[in-house]
């Protein structure tokens, strides 16, 4: 029997560390999290927000410790209860993920410093100004590669 803290190629054993950390916030499908990760976000005063979707972090653009960014409405539902937690909802697509029909959004981005960088254009994305405009909000900057078709790596740590 699998226990939560091993990992598998497969769904759900490959989801147990896909969780989205704000710094406040800590958003994953709780009964797929590991352990030590869930036990170390408590300890950490993290609220935890539990969601239907385990590709979590590859679903969310991390904005800041009280914004994100997903297109995935499961999520958008369980951070509503908590109105202090903005969220930009975006469109779905318009990333590519090789072998699939399309990538996740929180796959091709993560924040660095002040900068929350995208892997590829940007710009080709629908909800480009949206994006950029929530960001820039906060303070931060936008960074993004136009020479390249936006796509999931996985996230940017």
């Amino acid at each position: 029997m699998q226990k939560k803290e091993d990992l598998g190629r497969d769904y759900p054993s490959d989801v147990a560390f896909n969780a989205a950390c704000t710094g406040r916030y800590f958003i994953h499908n709780l009964s797929y999290t590991n352990e030590k990760l869930l036990l170390a976000a408590k300890e950490m005063g993290m609220t935890l927000i539990d969601v239907g979707q385990g590709y979590t972090k590859c679903s969310i653009v991390v904005v800041a410790e009280d914004a994100i960014i997903t297109y995935d409405e499961g999520i958008i539902r369980a951070c509503s209860k908590y109105p202090e937690l903005e969220v930009l909802q975006v469109s779905p697509g318009f990333v590519r993920l090789d072998g699939y029909d399309t990538g996740f959004i929180g796959g091709c981005s993560g924040r660095v410093g002040n900068e929350v960088l995208f892997n590829g254009d940007l710009f080709a994305h629908p909800d480009f100004q949206r994006i950029v405009t929530f960001i820039e909000k906060r303070g931060l900057t936008c960074r993004w590669f136009p020479d390249y078709k936006l796509t999931d790596i996985g996230s940017i740590l």
